[in-house]
């Protein structure tokens, strides 16, 4: 079986549990496949040590990680699927309450270059303040608040 029938199989007899992919495949499709399956985490195998050790521990503290050499992850028809992946982890970060600085921080950017990820975020939703935006990320299941 993939990575993605695996995952849906671990997320279905423990639903808690936090599944991170370790993939050669770059396919934005099948990204999307796992992501649906569950999994919180999606790095490519060319990871370095401490990449993976980050996003292990990064997954296990609830967060989403997707690796930035993916690029943008889309899909036909959905507004969020021209978001790239670390759009993605800004707005996640956002809906769990941090600030540009504190973003900045997390991901190793500067507070500008966050500021500037959430303005792309906001103008690819048609989304104009912060409230707006978490409660769609919610609504949509674009990020997990568990």
């Amino acid at each position: 079986m993939n990575g993605a029938v695996a995952a849906r199989h671990m997320r279905e007899k423990h639903s808690h549990a936090a599944v991170l992919i370790l993939s050669m495949h770059e396919e934005a499709s099948y990204v999307r496949t796992c992501l649906e399956a569950g999994v919180r985490g999606y790095l490519l195998k060319n990871a370095m040590d401490l990449e993976l050790v980050s996003a292990v521990r990064r997954v296990a503290a609830g967060e989403q990680v997707l690796d930035p050499r993916l690029g943008r992850i889309a899909a036909e028809g959905d507004p969020h699927a021209s978001l790239t992946t670390r759009e993605l982890e800004v707005l996640h970060l956002i809906v769990h309450g941090k600030s540009n600085k504190e973003i900045a921080t997390v991901l190793g950017l500067s507070a500008n270059t966050i500021a500037v990820h959430r303005a792309n975020i906001m103008q690819a939703l048609d989304i104009h303040n912060t409230a707006e935006l978490v409660v769609y990320a919610i609504r949509r299941g674009l990020v997990s608040i568990a």
